[in-house]
């Protein structure tokens, strides 16, 4: 039978031999045998990165006057009534903090302290808002 001829069963002369076993090296384990197929990342992070750099952040707004002087006043009323821990909603801007700009948030909780020297309000569920933060405050 030359090579243009079709064999009825292809290898048909290596099927059915044993496995060749090196007498110098042993037989390598088989989970390191299955890691050497898998899949490699050339570029570790890349994907990352692209989602990270094209992730919309917003810009902070600031505030008029008359909108600084409604928060202020409503800061003032919450102050004489913190002892009751009112339950309150506020919105304000955080901060990324992996590129420039951030995101509002609105959150609502119940009103732990207003710390006038370190200008935030606290939330009971700790969480703390700058003063200069802060879009807005309604009650719940």
């Amino acid at each position: 039978m030359n090579h243009f001829q079709k064999r009825p069963f292809p290898y048909e002369d290596i099927v059915n031999l044993t496995r060749p076993v090196s007498s110098t090296h042993p037989p390598m384990p088989t989970a390191d045998r299955a890691a050497q197929f898998a899949p490699f990342a050339a570029l570790t992070n890349y994907h990352d990165a692209i989602r990270e750099a094209t992730r919309f952040t917003d810009e902070k707004r600031e505030l008029d006057e008359h909108a600084k002087s409604l928060l202020n006043e409503k800061l003032q009323h919450l102050q004489q009534k913190v002892h009751t821990a009112p339950r309150i909603t506020v919105r304000y801007f955080l901060p990324d903090t992996k590129k420039a700009g951030g995101a509002y948030i609105t959150t609502t909780g119940f009103l732990k302290k207003i710390d006038i020297n370190h200008h935030e309000i606290i939330l009971q569920n700790g969480i703390s808002i700058p003063f200069d933060d802060i879009t807005e405050i309604g009650d719940s």
